[in-house]
């Protein structure tokens, strides 16, 4: 079974207000010192404008640590797609998580299956496999009946079952319904707290094993380690205040979290 590290694991320390980003080669160093199998740049558009050589150098790097890369955008234009297989190629990776929506691209259900039915191919020709991302933005039953509907074992789900709380799916339904199609699992945990005056609710993240997610109904669901899916952790980690506080959190929280996974491997 294998565990590993988003970019939304490190989603502070890359962003504009640390002093100094961590660099992609920086990221695959700590996901190796945690023991991570895998790493997956998602939604990071850095990655698409790096050269042949950076690519191959941070391609080297991985292979040479063990590390598994994996890559994560948005959209289901067929030219974007295209692009992102070609990175794929570059850096040896076997899976691309996406979404349905984009800021000015909100296809249908028939529209979507059109556009995926004209890429997917292209993906199965190389080998790699393309997950669609449940969240708030699209029913999880269009998700399903747009994977349905290209019919191709390179076509999935990537579940996160956090996302769809917002769309008020319950988590469990969403692990259920999508269980035999999922490709990749983004982990996270995530909970509500009483907002200052009691006057509504916040959810955010919290460290895995805290909060609402049901773990071992999701693995036993969907059977990662059976079906080789990787396990891919986030965060939702609100602002600290600072980013030095924000930073330091992040960590804590990256390394629980993949401790937790590897201690539920040997369990």
């Amino acid at each position: 079974m294998a565990y590993g590290l988003s970019t939304y694991a490190f989603f502070w320390r890359v962003s504009e207000r640390a002093p100094k980003p961590l660099t992609p080669e920086e990221m695959l160093t700590r996901t190796r010192e945690l023991g991570g199998d895998v790493f997956q740049f998602c939604d990071y558009p850095l990655i698409g404008t790096l050269g042949d050589a950076r690519l191959a150098a941070i391609r080297a790097q991985a292979d040479e640590a063990g590390i598994a890369l994996e890559l994560g955008t948005r959209g289901v234009r067929p030219g974007h797609l295209r692009r992102y297989l070609e990175l794929a190629d570059r850096l040896g990776a076997r899976f691309v998580r996406t979404m349905l929506n984009t800021a000015d691209h909100r296809p249908t259900v028939a529209e979507a299956v059109a556009l995926l039915a004209e890429t997917v191919p292209r993906y199965a020709e190389r080998g790699v496999t393309l997950g669609l991302e449940t969240y708030e933005q699209v029913a999880t039953a269009d998700l399903l009946a747009v994977v349905r509907g290209v019919g191709s074992p390179h076509l999935g789900v990537c579940l996160d079952p956090a996302n769809s709380v917002a769309r008020l799916e319950r988590p469990a339904d969403v692990i259920d319904a999508t269980a035999p199609y999922v490709v990749n699992i983004h982990v996270k945990d995530f909970a509500f707290t009483r907002r200052d005056g009691w006057v509504g609710f916040t959810l955010a993240g919290c460290p895995l094993g805290e909060g609402l997610l049901d773990y071992r109904h999701l693995i036993t669901a969907v059977r990662p380690a059976d079906k080789g899916i990787s396990q891919i952790v986030e965060h939702w980690l609100p602002w600290q205040g600072d980013y030095a506080s924000t930073a330091e959190l992040e960590a804590r929280w990256t390394e629980h979290s993949i401790n937790t996974l590897t201690r539920s491997r040997s369990n």
